[in-house]
């Protein structure tokens, strides 16, 4: 019993040294060197940061991004490109990682704490504080990496044979087998090593099948099969490589990750810049490609900008990375005894990934919700 007493108390003594030395830690001080502690990072991080006046240093922490920070520190998420500018060696701002130093901009506060203006003050010469005048906006893109790493997409083959197509690598366990859902630093570990010819520090682009043998939406009952949708979901780094086995880090997560789901290789996508068509005056022409909406991502029942979608027209109908494709439903009404149609515009999509038959779309913009059967036309 005075065991436990003197261990509690030796307990209550150490929390309270602790508290106490945390009171004496200041903050860095602008104009003196900051030591950065050794960490991963595929940056050539800087090993030591001097901070500029007003600036303040932000040691970046797991499942932080640039968009995240430049809320907490800019009030604003858009703002984000002002952090990457101070911070030329992040070399692709999709990627820090935990313990990277980012200096972060001084935010200027018009009408800051001070004595009131006296009266009789000339305000009517104040001057636009210059820090404050926007650049030129970052440009929209209608395809990005983030859009990459969740992309689904139509095997008509079905899954088992594109993976094995693929040579894909199968996760077999992971560090943390209490989970089910792996994200985002875990350790995963792999079915192949030398035997399969994987390297250290290759990235891969983790798969999963999302749906099978889905319906084409004009089959209303249901009897075909169009194929299955495989789902990008994440990315790993190959860690250490054995003869048979091989030791891999989750390095973004779109989804959960589970033991059981597949890696392949993969080339890095560019961002495609935003392009849209102004030839939307309903009814819209009929192009040389009609298709449909067949499969959303998730297989959600509606869907509108900034979605992916897949569509039954692919490269054998004329369509390549980059078209941009409008989307419309019909309309129909009786008059007379006769039919009447015509269509209405519902926003426009543009291919991202193109099969012979069947393409991914990413929605650049809809006027209204879409559902799988609304009609594609270029």
């Amino acid at each position: 019993m005075h065991q436990r007493t003197r261990l509690c108390a030796f307990t209550m003594m150490t929390c309270v040294a602790l508290a106490l030395a945390a009171q004496d830690v200041e903050p860095p001080r602008v104009g003196e060197p900051i030591k950065v502690a050794p960490h991963f990072s595929k940056w050539d991080y800087p090993k030591e940061v001097v901070l500029p006046t007003d600036a303040q240093l932000h040691l970046v922490e797991k499942g932080d991004t640039l968009w995240d920070l430049g809320n907490k520190y800019l009030s604003n998420p858009y703002a984000w490109p002002k952090i990457w500018e101070q911070n030329k060696w992040v070399k692709d701002p999709h990627w820090i990682y935990p313990g990277d130093p980012l200096t972060i901009p001084a935010v200027r506060v018009v009408g800051g704490a001070g004595a009131p203006p006296r009266a009789g003050d000339d305000v009517l010469n104040l001057q636009p504080d210059r820090s404050l005048t926007p650049k030129p906006a970052v440009p929209e893109w209608a395809y990005t990496f983030q859009d990459f790493i969740q992309l689904p997409y139509l095997v008509p083959e079905g899954a088992e044979a594109h993976l094995a197509a693929l040579k894909a690598l199968k996760i077999v366990d992971s560090d943390n087998p209490v989970r089910q859902n792996l994200g985002d630093g875990d350790r995963i570990y792999l079915d192949g090593g030398q035997d399969r010819g994987v390297k250290e520090g290759t990235r891969m682009i983790i798969l999963k099948v999302a749906a099978r043998k889905i319906p084409h939406p004009d089959d209303a009952r249901g009897w075909g099969s169009v194929g299955d949708v495989m789902q990008q979901c994440g990315v790993v780094r190959i860690l250490k490589v054995n003869p048979k086995g091989s030791i891999a880090l989750i390095e973004k997560s779109m989804d959960g990750i589970e033991v059981g789901d597949h890696l392949a290789e993969y080339a890095e996508p560019a961002n495609i810049p935003l392009r849209l068509r102004k030839d939307i005056a309903e009814p819209i022409p009929m192009g040389k490609t009609v298709g449909k909406v067949i499969y959303s991502r998730e297989n959600h029942e509606s869907f509108s900008g900034g979605d992916l979608v897949i569509i039954d027209k692919g490269i054998k109908d004329g369509l390549a990375v980059g078209n941009v494709l409008l989307s419309i439903r019909e309309v129909t009404w009786n008059v007379n005894n006769s039919t009447e149609k015509t269509n209405r515009y519902l926003g426009q999509l543009m291919v991202v990934r193109d099969g012979e038959n069947f393409s991914t779309c990413r929605i650049l913009r809809s006027v209204e919700e879409m559902h799988v059967g609304d009609i594609v036309t270029r």
